[in-house]
This record gives structure tokens, C-alpha cells and sequence, in this order.
């Protein structure tokens, strides 16, 4: 649609004033401005035209007309203005037109030219192209592989470190890979074959480290053996240090010593040792720990590993159980363990080793073993090594075993406290075991006591000349005045020479003893009062019963008896310089209060009083031997005027008896006669009494009173000295009374003076004499066809039955 049809479509527009054609205009100005723009959209301009007054089209209309009118206008100027110019134009390009063509021409002939030389440049190009291509190509490969290469590298070193068995750098290097290197070049096929492969190889170094901690457990069970000797010795070697540095010290020589003993680190014995020549020389032994023992590596290794799987707590769990399985093994002695010492120090050996080994686990790992978990274990074996000594020290019975296992318990307690283990309860146990080794001492000294007394002549000491006397005294303390003034030699001692032997032997069993106590950390006063209880032992029970058993022998005599208790008398004076000798080994003075005393008083007061009873049983038994020999004739007529043999031969005996008994002591001596002679006098009287015996004559009677006489004879002799008066004979006085009231038949004396304090024949018992009667009457019966012819002999039988009635009535009274 044209501008004028449109314009003349419009209606004619109302009649505006002045200010409203002036804004007008400025509104149609803008909107030509915009509508001139080519970069502003118009259905914008045009609505905001045609919608904001009525009849504003139409005069936007005529205002658009006259405003391209003007515009033409001014084109139309601009044409005739620059038509000059556009015909000279036209004038000059026809002129050029032919040198156009003629150039064109020279151009496709130089561009002809230049395509058939550029043929080659092109080929040359295209090559450059292709080459530049590969290049780049290569420079993509090389960056490639300068990728793959390191992880190559790397899995090529993750084979070599598990050819050389070096697993834990392998994990590392396989956590490289993981973390750095696959990742960089994850999209290539081979590297996730690689990154598959991993958890298999990881799985491979656990199984293989864990084979390796298997050989290691072992191993070190079949090592502890030499750990633990290693271990012992060095603590020996320690103790038996200090000992010689506190003697140097309290002889006032001490040197300082280049000495450290550490079971963790390796040091340097530095002990002076002077050799004959008087020089110094320094003797540097090199400590061995049980890392140089023991190849430490796979528990470290396979720590390593399972802490770096994430797996630590099984491998702790596992390396636990596991020694807990051997401890139990270890603490196993053999059956015969008691009957050598190698057996005990083997079982020591182990067990140190063991703990050793945990305590260098417990160092030089972080928590694989707690020190909670080593003390279950100390706590455990503890109270198995306890149970195990127990049983087999009390199957030794050589004391020489017994103190070697006592310096292999301080030794193993050494030890072990060394590297922090309460051992308390092992020195509780060697007291126990103290007990033991007291009782195998005992056991063997038995034995010596017993040789010594069977090898004992039972008489004094000969004494040739004054050395032998000097080395007497010098093993036994014997001091007696009156032989040391005599000069002349030979001299007898009065003891026998079993007393030095024992007194030796008393002496050497106090050292045996010592020996026990030696490295038992125990103050002086306890290795006294040890030595006192144990001796005290020696001497109540072990030396006693010994005596005991040697005073029962039959072989032992009289005269064996009276020596023993001789012997028992030097030996309890003896008794004062054991204490002195007691006091001088501990350096404890006797009058502390609570200082053991020996009781050796009464231990041989006891065996010279069983010597004494057995002198008294023996003396008795050999009167009953001689009496056995008596042969009456009962029924004889008349006495033979002159006393049986048997009994001067027992009298005999008793006189040579008795002059051994001048070395007794008085009392002893005087109670064995005493106790001879009323064993007699009761002998004889049992001879009369014998219910066996039916009759005895008036000359039986006479023979048996010149028996009593002779008996009363030696009692009046003085057999032996000390007695007062006639005390003797009265071991005889039933006996005389008895036999003189039957010899006298002073029968109304008796009777009449019977019960009275003042009776001739107070000592004589009615049941005796009526019993002895009884056996009279009945030989009177047996004579009674001759006796019927004599009136004496009627009126004595006759006198006899009255006496008979009389004494019964006596008895009788006696009796209701």
C-alpha cells in the first residue's frame, strides 16, 4: 500500500492547537529517528504511534509523506551534484577495461606458471603435512608412554621387592600404584589387569608373612634354650661382680669399674683382673641380647604388613595365642627333670629365654604385647615353675642337687627381675626349698653319723706324741688340766675318737648349710637364726636319733655304753663353741634378743640318759643271764658249805663291771649298782617264789642264804664309791629277813611282832612266807613215813601247820 492511498484512507484530523503540534512534531521526530534506525524494531514505534491519540495515524502519515519528499529532494541534489563525476568515471573504466583484459591475461598465464612450479612445493607439503602429523603422533605416544612408564617401573620394582621378599616396601610400592600412578593411566586395559591384581599379591605377602611367623614361633622355641643361657649367665656374671666389687670395697682396694650389664643394648664388660705377674689387664667380653640370638625380622615384617592392611588386630590377636600355646609348652618339665641338674637348668633356660623374648617384642614393637599381657603370662608361669619345683625338689634327695637347683631358682630370679618381673614368690619358695635341702643334709649326715659310729672302737684316744694330741685339740675343743700337765706321753684322751669326727662333721654340716643361705638377700640375723634351727635339727633329731639307734644295738656292751655317754658328756660341753663358731660365720652377737639357742644340752643329755637306761637294762639282762645258770638242788639235805658257782662268776662279772664305770659320772655309776643289786636281790627272791618250784628243803634254804651272803658281801665291798653307810646291802634286806626267819624259825617273833615298826622282820611279807612255807611243808609231807618215827620232826610239822594257818589269817586280813 502506497503512502498516499494510505493517507487518503485516513480521515482529516481535528484542529490542534499550537503546543500540541509542537509536541507532536517532537513525537513524530522521535519516532522517524527510530523508525530510520535499522537496528530498532518497529511494531514498538508504530503501535506507540497509532495507539496514543486518535486520528494520529493520519497525520503520522502526512508527516511521513513530507519528510520523504524532503529526502528526496536532497538525493536528487546529491545526483546532480556527483553526476559530472559519475560520467567520468564511467569514461575512465571503459578506458581501462582493455588494460583489464590484457592484465587478466597476464595473470592466468602467471597463475598457469605458478601451478605447474607449486606442484611440487605441493607434494613437498603434503609430505611436510604427513610428517608433521607422525611427529605429532609420536610426541602424543611419547607423553603417553612417559605416563606408563613409571607405573611399568613401579610394578616391575613391586615383582622385584617380592622376589627379594621385601614385603612391607612392597605394600608401599602397591599403595603408590593405587593411589598415584594407575590412576594417571587407569583407562588402559593393562593397567587394570594391574590394579586386579593387587588385592591378590596383597593377599599372597599375608599369607607369606604370616608362614614366616610361623618358622619365627618356631624357631624361637627351639632357641630359647640358648637366649636363656645367654641371659643366666650374663646375670651370673653380674652377680658374681658385685660380690667381688663389695669385697674389694670392704677391704678398702675398690676401683671403679668399666661394668654395665643391660639386657636391651649392647655394652662392654670392663672387670681388672690382676694375673701373676702382678699386672692389669681388662677383660672386654662383648653382651649379647637376644636380638643378636634371635632373628627378630619376620615379627617385625609381618607386623608391618598387617598394620598396613588394616589387619593389625588379628595378627596381635594370633601372635598372642599363639606364645600363650608355648608358654604352656615351655612350663612342661620332663619326667626326669629332678634327677640332674642339666634338667633343671635346661627348664630354666627355656623359660628365661621365653620371657626374654616377650620383653623385647614388648620394647621394640607398639602394642604387639602389653605389659598387661606379659604379667598375665609371668603370672601364669609363676605359679606353674612353683608347682613344678615344688614337685621335683621333693624328689631330690642328694643336698648337693638340692643347692645346685637353689643357685639356679636365685640365678633364674636374677634374671627375670632384671628385666622387671616380681620374682617375690620365688624367693618364698626357696625357703621351701631350703626346708628340702635341710632334709637331704640331714638325710646325708645320718649316714655319716651312723659310719662314724659304727667305725668306732668305743675306747679313749691313744695319744703317741704331742703333734697327734695338738691335731686332736685342733679338731675338737677339748681342754682338760690334769692331762695337759702330764708331760709324758703316751697320753689316753677320754673320749673315743667317733666325738672330733662328730664335732667335724657338726662343723662342716653349719658350712653346708651356709652354702644355702649365700645370694638370698637376707640380713645376717636371718642366715643366723637359720643356721641355729637347722643345726639345732642336726642335733635334736638326726645326731639323737642316731644315738638312740646306736644305744639299742645288741652288739653294743657295757662297755661301749659307758663310753657313749662319756662321748655325749664331751660333745654337750662342746655345745658353747658351735655358738661362738655360729656367731663368728654371721657376725651376730648370741645376745640378740631373738637369737636361736643350739640344743644340743638336751639332745645329749637325752641320749646319755638312754645309754644310762639301756646300761641298767643290759646289766640287768646279763644278771638274768648268770641266774639262768643257777642249778639248785632243791631238795638236798644240807648246803654244799660254800657258794653256787654261777653266782661268784656274776659277782666276778659285776666287780670287773663296775671298775669300768670309775670313768662314770658318780651318780651314774652308783644308780647302776644299785639298780644290779636290787635286780638281783629281786631275781633271787623270784627264784625262791616260783610257782614252778613245789618243794625246798632246809639245805636248799642254807645253800641259797650263803648265795644271799655273798651277794651282801660285795654290796658291803664298796663296788662302787660314793655310797653311805650300808645303802647297798639294803638292796638285799628282804631277802635276809626272809631267810633268816626260816634259817632261825623264829616264827612267834614274827607272829607276834608282825605289823610293829620295830619288827626283826618287818621286810618280810606274810604271802611270801607262806608261800615259801607251803613248799617246805610239802617236802615234810613227802617225808612223813620216817618222820612219824622222830617226835621232833612230828612237832615241827605240827608247828608248821600253825605257822601256815597263822599266815593265812594274816593274808586274809590283808586282803578283805
Amino acid at each position: 500500500m502506497s503512502v498516499d492511498r494510505v493517507h487518503a484512507a485516513l480521515p482529516d484530523p481535528p484542529l490542534q492547537s499550537e503546543e500540541e503540534n509542537r509536541e507532536e512534531e517532537k513525537a513524530f521526530g522521535n519516532a522517524f529517528a527510530e523508525l530510520e534506525s535499522v537496528e530498532l524494531p518497529l511494531g514498538t514505534t508504530l503501535r506507540s504511534i497509532y495507539d496514543d491519540q486518535p486520528n494520529a495515524h493520519k497525520r503520522f502519515m502526512e508527516k511521513l509523506d513530507a519528510r520523504i519528499r524532503n529526502h528526496d529532494r536532497e538525493i536528487e541534489k546529491m545526483c546532480n551534484f556527483h553526476h559530472q563525476g559519475f560520467v567520468d568515471a564511467i569514461t575512465e573504466l571503459l578506458k581501462v577495461r582493455a588494460d583489464a583484459e590484457k592484465l587478466m591475461g597476464q595473470v592466468t598465464d602467471t597463475n598457469r606458471r605458478l601451478q605447474e612450479a607449486g606442484r611440487e612445493v605441493t607434494a613437498q607439503t603434503e609430505e611436510v603435512i604427513r610428517c608433521r602429523i607422525q611427529q605429532r603422533n609420536m610426541a602424543t605416544t611419547v607423553e603417553k608412554l612417559q605416563l606408563c612408564i613409571p607405573v611399568l617401573e613401579m610394578y616391575s620394582k613391586l615383582k622385584e621387592q617380592l622376589e627379594s621378599k621385601r614385603y612391607y616396601a612392597a605394600l608401599k610400592t602397591m599403595e603408590q600404584l593405587e593411589k598415584v600412578y594407575i590412576p594417571r593411566v587407569s583407562h588402559y586395559r593393562f593397567c587394570q589387569i594391574m590394579a586386579e591384581n593387587l588385592p591378590r599379591l596383597r593377599e599372597e605377602i599375608k599369607e607369606i608373612s604370616m608362614s614366616d611367623l610361623k618358622d619365627f614361633l618356631e624357631s624361637i622355641r627351639k632357641h630359647s634354650d640358648k637366649v636363656g643361657e645367654t641371659a643366666m649367665r650374663q646375670a651370673q656374671q653380674h652377680r658374681t661382680f658385685n660380690s667381688a666389687v663389695a669385697k674389694q670395697a670392704s677391704t678398702g682396694h675398690y676401683t671403679k669399674p668399666m661394668y654395665s650389664l643391660n639386657g636391651r643394648t649392647h655394652t662392654h664388660n670392663g672387670l681388672m683382673i690382676e694375673d701373676d705377674s702382678g699386672e692389669e689387664e681388662e677383660a672386654d667380653e662383648e653382651v649379647l641380647t637376644a636380638q643378636d640370638l634371635v632373628d627378630f625380622s619376620p615379627v617385625y615384617r609381618c607386623l608391618h604388613i598387617y598394620t598396613v592392611l588394616g589387619d593389625r588386630e588379628t595378627f596381635e590377636n594370633y601372635y598372642r595365642k599363639q606364645r600363650k600355646k608355648q608358654a604352656r609348652l615351655v612350663l612342661q618339665p620332663q619326667a626326669n627333670m629332678h634327677e640332674t641338674v642339666e634338667g633343671y637348668r635346661r627348664y630354666f633356660n627355656q623359660i628365661v629365654g621365653f620371657f626374654v623374648v616377650e620383653d623385647h617384642i614388648l620394647h621394640a614393637t607398639q602394642g604387639l604385647v602389653t605389659r598387661a599381657f606379659t604379667d598375665e603370662l609371668w603370672n601364669m608361669a609363676l605359679s606353674k615353675i612353683i608347682a613344678v619345683l615344688r614337685t621335683h625338689s621333693s624328689y631330690c634327695e642328694d643336698p648337693d642337687l638340692v643347692l645346685e637347683l637353689k643357685n639356679l631358682i636365685v640365678i633364674f630370679a636374677d634374671t627375670l627381675q632384671g628385666y622387671g618381673f616380681p620374682v617375690n614368690r620365688l624367693f618364698d619358695l626357696l625357703f621351701e626349698v631350703r626346708d628340702q635341702y635341710n632334709e637331704t643334709l640331714l638325710k646325708k649326715w645320718a649316714l655319716v653319723f651312723r659310719e662314724i659310729f659304727e667305725l668306732d672302737n668305743y675306747s679313749p684316744i691313744p695319744v703317741e706324741t704331742e703333734e697327734e694330741y695338738k691335731h686332736v685339740v685342733s679338731r675338737f675343743p677339748f681342754h682338760d688340766t690334769e692331762i695337759e700337765k702330764q708331760q709324758d706321753f703316751p697320753k689316753k684322751l677320754p673320749m673315743s675318737q667317733s666325738v672330733p669326727q662328730i664335732y667335724t662333721q657338726v662343723k662342716e654340716f653349719i658350712y653346708a648349710s651356709l652354702k644355702f643361705s649365700e645370694s638370698l638377700h637376707r640380713s645376717s640375723t636371718e642366715i643366723d637364726d637359720m643356721l641355729r634351727k637347722s643345726t639345732n635339727l642336726l642335733l635334736t633329731r638326726t645326731l639323737s636319733s642316731c644315738l638312740q639307734n646306736l644305744i639299742k644295738k645288741p652288739h653294743i656292751g657295757l662297755t661301749e655304753l659307758v663310753q657313749i655317754i662319756i662321748n655325749t658328756t664331751h660333745l654337750e660341753q662342746a655345745c658353747r663353741y658351735l655358738e661362738e663358731f655360729i656367731t663368728n660365720i654371721t657376725n651376730v652377737s648370741p645376745e640378740t634378743v631373738h637369737t636361736t639357742r643350739l640344743y644340743g644340752l638336751s639332745t645329749f643329755k637325752d641320749a646319755r640318759h638312754a645309754a644310762e637306761g639301756e646300761i641298767y637294762t643290759k646289766l640287768n639282762q646279763k644278771i638274768d643271764e648268770f641266774i639262768q645258770l643257777a642249778d639248785y638242788e632243791w631238795g638236798m639235805a644240807e648246803s654244799d658249805g660254800r657258794a653256787s658257782g654261777y653266782l661268784m662268776d656274776l659277782i666276778n662279772f659285776l666287780r670287773s663291771t663296775f671298775q669300768v664305770f670309775t670313768h662314770l659320772p658318780g651318780k651314774v655309776a652308783q644308780t647302776a649298782c644299785m639298780s644290779a643289786c636290787k635286780h638281783l636281790s629281786t631275781s633271787l627272791m623270784q627264784m625262791l617264789l616260783d610257782t614252778e618250784l613245789k618243794q625246798i628243803s632246809m639245805g636248799a634254804i642254807q645253800q641259797f642264804n650263803l648265795d644271799v651272803i655273798q651277794c651282801e658281801l660285795f654290796a658291803s665291798s664298796e663296788p662302787v664309791p660314793g655310797f653311805q653307810g650300808d645303802t647297798l646291802q639294803l638292796a638285799f634286806i628282804d631277802l635276809r629277813q626272809l631267810l633268816d626267819l626260816f634259817m632261825v624259825w623264829d616264827w612267834s617273833t614274827y607272829l607276834a611282832d608282825y605289823g610293829q615298826p620295830t619288827s626283826k622282820y618287818l621286810r618280810v611279807n606274810p604271802a611270801t612266807a607262806l608261800a615259801l612255807l607251803e613248799k617246805m611243808k610239802d617236802t615234810s609231807k613227802k617225808n612223813n613215813i620216817f618222820s612219824q618215827f622222830r617226835k621232833n620232826d612230828r612237832d615241827k610239822q605240827k608247828l608248821i601247820e600253825t605257822v601256815v594257818k597263822q599266815l593265812r589269817s594274816l593274808v586274809n586280813g590283808m586282803s578283805s
